[in-house]
C-alpha cells in the first residue's frame, strides 16, 4: 500500500473509533466542568493551569514501586489485547514505525506538584486503539508496567489526543528512571494514570481496579476536582 493511501486510511479509522467516544469525552471534568477548582490562566482545555492544591515545580522528581526495570529495546514488547478484534505484540520497530506525535503538556502529580510544559514525542494511544479495533463491548483499559504496576482508565479518557506513549522528552530518549524506554501520560488526569515501563494493554467490558486504585486512590483522578481517593 501507498503510504499516502496507508496515512488516508489511519486517518478515516482513527476519526471513526474518536466518533464512537466524542460526546463522552466532552463531557470529561477536565473539558466541561464550568467551576473547575484552581489558579491561574486557563489551559487549553480551559481549566486554571494549576489544579487545586498543587505545587509547580521546575524539577522532576522520581516515583514509583521500588522497582526500577531496564528493559532493552530488542527485548521489549508492548501488548495490546483483551476486548479487541486484532490483539497485538508490538516490537520496538514496530511502535516506531506508527504514526509519531510531539505534543507539550503539563503533568500533575497526586503528591502535589506539576510540572508545566512537558515536551514530549510518541504514539497516541488512540493510534494504538486503531490498530486492535476494539470491540463494541470495550469501556475501559487496563496498562499494565514492567515492574508490576496496574492503573485504570475510562476509554473516553484514554482517546483523547494527548494520551500519549511517549520514547522522548525534551529532544533525547526518555529516561529509564522516568519510566523509559516507553511510559504513558495523561495530562488532563492526575499523573499516575499514565504507566512507567508500560509492557501491556488491555481492553476491558467493564471497569476493574488498577494497583493504587485498590489501594485508595481514586478510579477517576481528575485534578480540578482534587479527585485523589476514594
Amino acid at each position: 500500500m501507498e503510504e499516502p493511501e496507508k496515512l488516508q486510511r489511519t486517518v478515516e479509522a482513527r476519526m471513526k473509533l474518536k466518533a464512537r467516544f466524542e460526546k463522552q469525552i466532552k463531557l470529561t471534568p477536565s473539558v466541561a466542568d464550568n467551576k473547575p477548582l484552581g489558579t491561574g490562566v486557563l489551559n487549553r482545555h480551559g481549566m486554571p493551569v494549576v489544579p487545586i492544591g498543587q505545587t509547580i515545580t521546575k524539577k522532576w522528581p522520581v516515583l514509583d514501586l521500588g522497582t526500577t526495570p531496564y528493559i532493552l529495546p530488542d527485548k521489549w514488547r508492548l501488548v495490546i489485547d483483551g476486548e479487541v478484534n486484532t490483539p497485538v505484540s508490538l516490537t520496538w520497530d514496530g511502535l516506531m514505525a506508527l504514526p509519531q506525535t510531539a505534543d507539550i503538556s503539563d503533568f500533575h502529580c497526586v503528591t502535589t506538584w506539576s510540572k508545566l510544559n512537558m515536551d514530549w514525542k510518541g504514539v497516541r494511544l488512540l493510534d494504538l486503539a486503531v490498530l486492535v479495533h476494539p470491540k463494541d463491548t470495550a469501556t475501559h483499559i487496563m496498562c499494565y508496567g514492567y515492574d508490576g504496576y496496574s492503573t485504570n482508565l475510562s476509554l473516553e479518557e484514554a482517546l483523547k489526543n494527548d494520551v500519549l506513549l511517549v520514547h522522548t522528552f525534551e529532544g533525547v530518549p526518555l529516561p529509564k528512571e522516568h519510566g523509559g524506554p516507553l511510559r504513558m501520560i495523561t495530562p488532563q488526569l492526575y499523573a499516575w494514570k499514565g504507566s512507567k515501563w508500560i509492557s501491556r494493554i488491555e481492553f476491558l467490558p467493564k471497569d476493574k481496579l488498577g494497583f493504587w486504585e485498590e489501594n485508595g486512590y481514586s478510579s477517576t483522578a481528575y485534578p480540578w476536582r482534587n479527585d485523589r481517593y476514594s
